[in-house]
């Protein structure tokens, strides 16, 4: 099985931490995409995955698979999947942020870009409030919140400062292992 990706997205993060979890024998094939195509998938982001004659080409469905093949579970709670995607929507719109603020653009000056940078205000007031897991129990929405603010903080992209909650998300997901394993480095 081979997990295509960038050390520093949280997405491929997120696989990597399952897969270091699962088990299960993986590589992990490290790609630049930044003004490329993404070889492999037509999507043109990482991460993608490839078992066999499957691909995989997004990061929820890759982490349902691994999680499903290793015997694991994915997110049975309707709650817990909700705020997965509550980290989605953060990332998505924090990453497009990333991606138009390296290309030039002035963010202040767009109805747009000052739309997504209030909706990650708000979502990180709705992730704050949401009950924190015990240390070594954190379950793939811990880990899907706990990638995207972590991944926020590595790239200066938003504070949480005065969210305690997150604060302490983070302090309980450093404790384990694969995810401190698999932080991006200072200089990615």
């Amino acid at each position: 099985m081979k997990l295509y990706g960038s050390f520093t997205s949280p997405y491929v993060r997120h696989c990597r931490i399952a897969l270091m979890q699962s088990g299960l024998d993986w590589e992990m094939v490290e790609l630049d995409i930044h003004g490329n195509e993404a070889p492999g998938t037509p999507t043109l982001r990482v991460p993608f995955l490839e078992d066999g004659a499957l691909k995989l080409t997004d990061s929820t469905p890759i982490v349902k698979y691994v999680r499903e093949k290793a015997g694991q579970v994915f997110i049975p709670d309707a709650q817990d999947l909700d705020r997965y995607c509550l980290a989605n929507t953060l990332l998505d719109s924090a990453i497009n942020l990333f991606l138009l603020e390296r290309s030039g653009l002035d963010l202040n000056a767009n109805a747009y870009t000052r739309r997504q940078q209030l909706r990650i205000e708000r979502i990180l007031a709705e992730l704050d409030s949401a009950p924190l897991p015990q240390v070594g129990e954190l379950d793939d929405a811990d880990y899907r919140v706990a990638v995207g603010v972590a991944w926020g903080q590595f790239r200066n992209r938003f504070s949480i400062d005065g969210r305690d909650n997150l604060q302490r998300l983070l302090d309980i997901a450093d404790q384990d292992p694969t995810f401190a394993d698999s932080a991006p480095t200072i200089s990615a």
